[in-house]
């Protein structure tokens, strides 16, 4: 499998079984079709044939120069495979292409699975208390990506 620019036919067979990519969390007002259509030279997927896509990642590289990582799933049957982050990498690259000198992603601070694969992809992690909101933290995800070999 090898990272591609996502389509409207990965991101309607991605709506159609978010289950099995998040479980029981109900992440569908997350996945906006403008991901796609305005963005979809940063979205990407990785797809396993028949399967149809194992993993994906949705972001973009904002005008300040930072690719903004908005969701990575991974498949539950395709977890551990190191899928997540080949697209992370591949995200990198594009993003630095486009002019990004950073990586930046967000998640709540009760997702463990997050916070620890972002932290083994060697991004700073720092909690913002009111990040979504009053009474809303955030842990945000930092990665410099002007450092030789990022």
């Amino acid at each position: 499998m090898h990272p591609a620019r996502a389509t409207i036919a990965d991101y309607n067979m991605i709506i159609d079984t978010l289950a099995d990519y998040w479980g029981e969390r109900d992440m569908r007002a997350r996945h906006h079709p403008m991901f796609i259509h305005e963005f979809g030279d940063t979205a990407l997927v990785m797809r396993d044939g028949s399967a149809g896509v194992a993993a994906y990642l949705f972001g973009f590289v904002a005008p300040t120069r930072v690719g903004y990582v908005h969701l990575v799933g991974v498949r539950a049957d395709s977890r551990r495979a190191g899928l997540g982050r080949r697209l992370y990498l591949e995200f990198a690259t594009l993003a630095r292409d486009r002019g990004a000198t950073a990586l930046k992603a967000i998640t709540t601070p009760t997702n463990h699975d997050s916070i620890a694969f972002h932290r083994a992809l060697e991004m700073s992690a720092t909690q913002h208390i009111d990040y979504s909101g009053p009474g809303q933290p955030r842990i945000v995800f930092w990665r410099d990506l002007s450092a030789a070999g990022s």
